[in-house]
């Protein structure tokens, strides 16, 4: 049932037995909302009943409970759980007629067992539920009509509940703008137990072990702030959670013993000076908190689909200067990680990008228990723990929309002893992943997907991979790796030929790790056998990243800007090379190597641009530019011809389609074809343009604004903060005129 507008009754009367915080909040928000025709309060204890009608909670108290019970349509059991039993045993004596029962208790076992006292017609207008919300107060006074807002209530209907009973208790709650769930009610005890329950009963039990010392007066005296917050909780309702113990006692005391079993491996590293399992406690628990903190947030990359649309408000004009070091290169970043993990003894990287994609890589490698300290501006130190150290991860491994972590890791895991699920955003979960699966398959990989070859991945363990030749039919780092990867563990040589050269980071890295491999033209060969030594890596800036500013300086009339430490791999450089054929003016400066990548420092000066057909050849080498080079060729004098990019249509976005329909809003000639684009360079005018989730789309429109007539809003720039963490504050300091709608 949907929402509905304040002022339409959902139910006639509504009966509050137990009026509490929980109670009451739910009494008086429903009556605020004028969704009841009458609101009725029981309550044995007569000056709640008394304050309940004073303060608006309800309209009456009765004084019976069969008095209030009486022609209800909705009552809810708001009393303390171990009262619950005797509460359901009178109920059942009375004529409810069709009235919903439902109930707020955070224990669902004991309620469940409870309704057996109910007959088969009540039990099927029961819905079970629970609000997770509450205050510092308690008791009637305390009620808020706005408690449950944003906060969950799950609801564990039981196997017989009327569905129409169930939507209405859903119904009543969402009116209060609570966010809804429905569970089994065990799966609820276990999560409860060990999210709730567990951490109350630890708080109760450090206290009072901590009060019954001699000198209990000097601990709490120097107690810092971390004991107060951790202990605050020992603050509550000592026979609310009596009651809450006793009645959830099964799924407690499991957790208990779980938890006792990693207290007792902690006091063992602690015994041994064992700094290395107390580092990775450490680590995996901090980073545990803040990936799953992002999730529940809803940020940018978890699931950009449904978040709220971040728009971009692009002003024209402006110019370019200075200097500037963008991020790290995000492919060199995941690669230094998975090799990292995988070999012995420490990696120290710098210069790492801390995007949402390359965290995702950190956070599947820590599941899979490798110690990794950072990231910190910039430094990580990786633990490695050799080919065969990986463990199984607890649960699927979540790699946000970061299309790299999963085709890599695919490589990686198919040759793994334990089987593992990869799963992604709703944008990562539409992305083709038979590319990498087929060729896996082949060597010995059992890997189930979704439907036409979606993630999620399931990757069975166990498996013995015997290496292969590989043409790949179309260019692709992402396979390569994957299968490089792979061929760590086959039996045997693999060895992979492209038709086009791709970047070669892998290849770079293996052997920066002292692993041997082999590069003949355009293929690339290793044989298992042999093994990765830990080294010290530091990132260059990206050039994925640079491009955005390589284009915006070169269109932005009277720009000269100096982008610093810029990766120039030859199988990355596409974008410099058809810039300059447009007329870009670019110079490389200080050209060096550092861990086995080239490097330079790129100064770029305002140019006037000139249609060209794109070389083929150079396609691969810059395929995830080609969206900024769109918006370079809508600036350039007469017409740009790309073909041989099919690649592009299944990127984040089909890339061709989504720049070609912006292009068009701001007035520019854009004509996709089947394996490219046909744009005739002319005015940019402004309007309204929507990335589509991509964020070299979102980015690449922000560019186009320097050259606009008016203002560009660009919709859905949320995942910018996945590969380009801090884009609008570098554009800015360059000189460009795009800000977050709202904080302009």
């Amino acid at each position: 049932m949907s929402h509905t507008q304040a002022g339409e009754p959902l139910v006639g009367r509504l009966v509050v037995v137990g009026l509490g915080l929980i109670g009451g909040s739910f009494a008086k928000g429903l009556r605020e909302r004028g969704l009841c025709r009458e609101v009725v309060g029981f309550d044995l204890d007569i000056q709640s009943r008394q304050l309940a009608v004073e303060l608006g909670v309800v309209d009456r108290c009765a004084e019976t409970l069969e008095e209030a019970c009486r022609e209800a349509d909705v009552i809810q059991l708001a009393v303390p759980i171990l009262a619950m039993e005797r509460l359901l045993e009178t109920l059942a004596t009375f004529d409810l007629g069709d009235a919903v029962l439902t109930d707020v208790g955070s224990a669902k076992g004991n309620v469940v067992r409870c309704a057996k006292h109910l007959c088969e017609r009540m039990q099927a207008r029961f819905v079970p539920g629970h609000p997770i919300a509450g205050s510092e107060q308690s008791g009637v006074t305390a009620a808020k009509g706005s408690l449950f807002r944003r906060h969950k209530v799950i609801l564990t209907p039981l196997a017989n509940t009327d569905p129409s009973a169930l939507a209405l208790i859903d119904s009543l709650w969402r009116a209060l703008d609570a966010d809804v769930e429905h569970m089994e009610v065990e799966h609820h005890d276990e999560v409860l137990a060990a999210t709730s329950h567990l951490p109350h009963l630890l708080a109760f039990g450090l206290v009072d072990s901590l009060a019954r010392r001699h000198e209990n007066l000097e601990i709490f005296r120097y107690a810092a702030g971390g004991f107060r917050d951790f202990t605050r909780i020992a603050g509550s309702d000592p026979v609310m959670w009596h009651d809450i113990f006793l009645a959830n006692r099964e799924a407690v005391l499991r957790t208990l013993d779980t938890f006792r079993g990693d207290l007792d491996a902690l006091r063992v590293a602690v015994d041994q000076g064992d700094g290395h399992q107390l580092l990775g406690v450490f680590t995996r628990a901090r980073a545990a908190r803040e990936h799953f903190s992002k999730i529940l947030a809803r940020r940018a990359y978890v699931d950009v689909m449904h978040s709220n649309d971040l728009i971009f408000l692009a002003n024209p004009g402006g110019k370019l200067s200075g200097e500037l070091r963008v991020p790290g290169d995000k492919s060199i970043s995941h690669r230094s990680i998975m090799l990292g993990s995988l070999a012995g003894g420490v990696t120290e990287v710098e210069g790492f990008l801390e995007g949402e994609d390359a965290l995702a890589t950190i956070q599947a490698f820590r599941d899979m228990g490798v110690v990794i300290e950072g990231p910190y501006q910039g430094r990580v130190t990786v633990h490695g723990v050799g080919l065969h150290g990986l463990q199984p991860p607890p649960g699927p491994l979540y790699l946000g929309n970061s299309g790299t972590s999963m085709r890599l890791l695919a490589g990686l895991l198919a040759a793994q002893p334990f089987d593992t699920t990869l799963t992604g955003d709703a944008s990562l979960s539409k992305r083709p992943m038979n590319r990498v699966a087929k060729p896996l398959r082949d060597m010995g990989a059992v890997i189930e997907t979704a439907a036409e070859g979606r993630p999620p991945l399931v990757i069975r363990g166990g498996q013995r991979l015997s290496g292969m030749h590989y043409d790949m039919p179309m260019a692709s780092a992402q396979v390569k790796s994957c299968l490089l990867l792979a061929g760590l563990y086959a039996a045997g040589e693999t060895s992979i030929t492209e038709p086009a050269p791709t970047r070669d980071h892998t290849e770079r890295m293996l052997q920066g790790f002292g692993y041997p491999v082999a590069v003949e033209g355009r293929t690339a060969r290793v044989q298992s056998g042999h093994r990765l030594s830990a080294t010290q890596i530091e990132v260059p800036a990206d050039i994925s990243s640079a491009a955005f500013f390589l284009v915006a300086a070169s269109i932005a009339e009277g720009s000269e800007l100096l982008l610093q430490h810029v990766g120039i791999n030859p199988t990355r450089t596409g974008v410099i090379d058809i810039l300059r054929l447009m007329g870009a003016d670019i110079e490389l400066e200080n050209p060096r190597e550092v861990g086995g990548e080239p490097v330079a420092d790129l100064r770029v000066r305002s140019a006037q641009l000139k249609g060209i057909d794109i070389p083929e050849a150079l396609v691969p080498l810059a395929i995830d530019e080609f969206p900024v080079l769109f918006v370079a060729a809508a600036c350039a004098e007469g017409r740009t011809v790309l073909r041989g990019a099919e690649e592009l249509r299944v990127k984040e976005s089909d890339r061709i389609q989504v720049m070609a329909d912006g292009l068009q809003t701001l007035g520019v000639s854009a004509t996709p074809t089947p394996d490219g684009i046909v744009i005739e360079g002319g005015a940019i005018g402004g309007g309204e343009v929507w990335s589509h989730g991509d964020h070299r789309i979102a980015m690449s429109f922000s560019v186009a604004s320097l050259r606009a007539q008016s203002s560009i809003r660009i919709h859905d720039c949320a995942n910018v903060a996945t590969s380009f963490p801090n884009f609008l504050a570098l554009a800015r300091q360059a000189g460009m005129r795009v800000v977050e709608e709202g904080n302009s």
